[in-house]
This record gives C-alpha cells, structure tokens and sequence, in this order.
C-alpha cells in the first residue's frame, strides 16, 4: 500500500535537520516519501573571505548529503537571500511552496513555528500557511511547526507567541542518524554551550522525550488536523 507522502518547507539548509531530523528519518524508515524544500541560501548575510557562490555551493552539498542520510525522496533548493526573505515579495515565496505540493501531494506538512528570532522563519511560516489554506478536495491534512535550536528559544516569550509543543515524535531510535545528518552541515555547528550544538542539539531530543516518557523526541506545535 502506497504511504502518504510528507513535505518539509523550511527556510534554510540545515533548519530540516535541526527541526525534525529524527522525525524524517522515522518516515523514511516507514516507506513515507518525505520530500524538502528549503528557500533561502543561508549564507549572502554573512561576512566572509571566501566567494558566495563558493560558500553557497557548500552548504547546498552538505544539504544533500543529509538528505542521503536521512532518507528524503527529493530535495530542492531555491536559494532566496539569506535573512532577507522580508525583501521579497510572499507572494512568490508562496507559488513555489504550492508548486512543491503540487509535485507532491502531501497529506502532511512540517515547517517553523512563528515565533522565531529568525525573520526567514517567520516568513517561510506565513507562506506555509498561505499554500495550505484548506480549500475544497486540498491534499494537505495535517500542518506541524517544528523548532530550531539557537532561533525558537532566543525569542522572548512575551515579543511573540511562544513554543508550546503538544505533539511529541518518538525519536529514540533515530537520534544518532540525525546528529550523524547534522554533522554533514558541521560549518553550521557550533561548540558547547552554544544552542546549535550536537552536545545541545541532543540534550533538547532527551528533554523532550522525558517530558512524554521517551528517551529522546522531537516537539511540535499542531497547526491544523483534517480527520
């Protein structure tokens, strides 16, 4: 029997993995397609000796190759400016989000949680809604917002809608695989105490999986469940 197919929008290489690796890898190992696309280049903000292109070029080889590991079904990547996604008009970042579930009819769709620091994930949640309005016959039944570690918790809780989770995936078996995903971005990784680090990155899987009885999961907000 054909699995229903999941799609994961998220703003930049590696925001996949951080977001809901462990979660991907579960789907995968379940025979759901699980289809990427992420929108912005993650790297024309920063300063930087070396060329864009070049650094560009990188990150988008590393996207692959956590793709590969994780077991995703297709991977694209749209390469918008980084932190600008503000700049440019939503509604062409919209009409690639609808293309993406056209090409791939998702029951089911993960992407940010709004209230992230991060003004590229704001705009990728907006879009993400504005793509799944639940129109008449529409393919989409569930939409997830995930969190990035050094953007979700550096929102104060009082300047935006804070992460509240109330879907909890069971990861404990996919753990490594996700930080084995998260190490093919290691130019992105930073050292302990730092919140975008394996060291953190697990310590926040372990704490979400004790807060429902696991031994590691990946938290999620529910934005809409069509039974």
């Amino acid at each position: 029997m054909k699995k229903s197919p999941v799609l994961v929008v998220a703003a930049h290489p590696d925001d996949e993995v951080l977001g809901c690796g462990g979660t991907i890898a579960k789907f995968a190992l379940e025979g759901r397609p699980v289809h990427v696309l992420l929108l912005a280049d993650g790297e024309s903000s920063r300063e930087s000796n070396i060329g864009f292109d070049d650094l560009i070029q990188n990150r988008n080889a590393s996207a692959e190759k956590a793709a590969d590991i994780l077991g995703i079904s297709s991977l694209k990547i749209c390469e918008f400016p980084d932190n600008r996604l503000d700049s440019i008009n939503v509604f062409d970042v919209v009409k690639i989000i609808e293309a993406s579930i056209r090409d791939t009819l998702p029951t089911t769709v993960f992407t940010h949680h709004y209230g992230d620091v991060n003004v590229d994930h704001r705009v990728v949640h907006e879009a993400v809604l504005a793509a799944c309005r639940p129109q008449p016959g529409f393919c989409v039944k569930e939409l997830f917002f995930f969190e990035i570690p050094s953007s979700t918790e550096w929102r104060p809780p009082n300047s935006a809608t804070p992460f509240v989770p109330n879907l909890f995936v069971n990861i404990d078996i996919f753990l490594d695989t996700k930080k084995k995903a998260l190490l093919a971005y290691a130019s992105e990784m930073r050292d302990f105490p730092h919140a975008r680090s394996i060291k953190a990155v697990e310590a926040l899987a372990r704490w979400r999986g004790a807060c429902v009885g696991k031994n590691a999961a990946e938290a999620f907000m529910v934005g809409r469940i069509i039974n």
